[in-house]
């Protein structure tokens, strides 16, 4: 490559080093072979159905500190581990009201 300027000559001299350092991430024929997306387009697909759709949709409110948690139900619901999810919940749950409350002293 001959670049045309002394910046096009930074950013040529930044690609390479960041292709060399990387060259075990990029086996894109490997991964293509495997049946392995390339691409980002799946994950943001997948970000925009999960996330977007029930925590911008008009109408919905929701607690910011409880926005993880909404995620990852809904996470679980979609990868199929809801139940196990939620039997998690009900057993800290029923462990839980046994303890007594620790006072702030």
């Amino acid at each position: 490559m001959q670049p045309r300027d002394e910046e096009a000559a930074e950013e040529i001299r930044k690609l390479r080093g960041y292709l060399k350092e990387n060259q075990g991430r990029v086996k894109y024929r490997s991964l293509r072979r495997k049946g392995y997306p390339l691409g980002s387009g799946g994950i943001e697909s997948a970000n925009k159905f999960i996330s977007h759709v029930r925590l911008k949709r008009s109408g919905a409110w929701w607690y910011v500190e409880r926005a993880n948690v909404m995620l990852a139900l809904r996470c679980a619901k979609y990868n199929g581990t809801f139940c196990r999810a939620f039997a998690l919940y009900k057993r800290g749950s029923i462990a839980d009201k046994g303890r007594p409350v620790p006072r702030n002293e």
